[in-house]
């Protein structure tokens, strides 16, 4: 195959990338519009209450969550007062202490458990739904009478059947890690819409 062919496949190739994220967003939204709304009622009146969010997740999920609560902390996408998030990814010193004394299962529980509240939300990203140190964060915020908005993918997995009355689950219809982490993208940027719009009014 020549430079150009193998131009063409590789476009053609990119090309379905694009085709498949936009089917399954297209084909998603009636079935994760109504969990993600119910998410973004959840979110908005924990922090309207002085409440806070915790985000978790592992690898490119890890990187939802940052993203997540820098936007909350920072902005979105319009001038307004920081709100509360903390991702519980970022502390190096906090993860390989935890990771070396107790086990990787147990970084993220022991951060929530230190610095959750009744009252404040976590947000649990897993597209497998099976990450065991999201499960035992999920458990620790059921103790602490903390709510979970959870993503997944996959069915939801373990995260699924672990969820408390009062949770939120958004699993995104898809086998594909890449294409589920798309759909979560969006999430994320649909709650930080909805929280700003539930807080501030619609965008002036």
């Amino acid at each position: 195959m020549g430079h150009a062919e193998k131009g063409l496949d590789l476009a053609s190739r990119v090309a379905a990338q694009f085709s498949d994220s936009a089917n399954l967003k297209r084909d998603a939204a009636a079935q994760l519009s109504v969990p993600i709304a119910r998410a973004i009622a959840l979110m908005a009146g924990c922090l309207r209450d002085g409440g806070k969010i915790l985000a978790c997740g592992n690898g490119g999920s890890a990187a939802d969550a940052q993203h997540f609560a820098a936007e909350l902390v920072n902005r979105f996408e319009r001038e307004r007062p920081p709100l509360a998030a903390i991702a519980l990814s970022t502390d190096s010193s906090a993860l390989t202490s935890i990771a070396n004394d107790f086990g990787f299962e147990q970084v993220f529980e022991k951060q929530l458990r230190a610095l959750g509240r009744k009252g404040d939300v976590l947000l649990a990203i897993s597209t497998s739904g099976r990450s065991r140190n999201v499960l035992a964060a999920m458990r620790a915020a059921a103790s602490l009478g903390m709510r979970c908005v959870v993503l997944t993918g996959r069915g939801g997995g373990d995260m699924a059947a672990s969820l408390a009355p009062g949770d939120v689950h958004v699993c995104v219809p898809h086998a594909s890690v890449a294409r589920v982490q798309e759909v979560h993208l969006l999430t994320l940027h649909c709650l930080c819409d909805g929280i700003d719009y539930e807080l501030f009014g619609a965008k002036a």
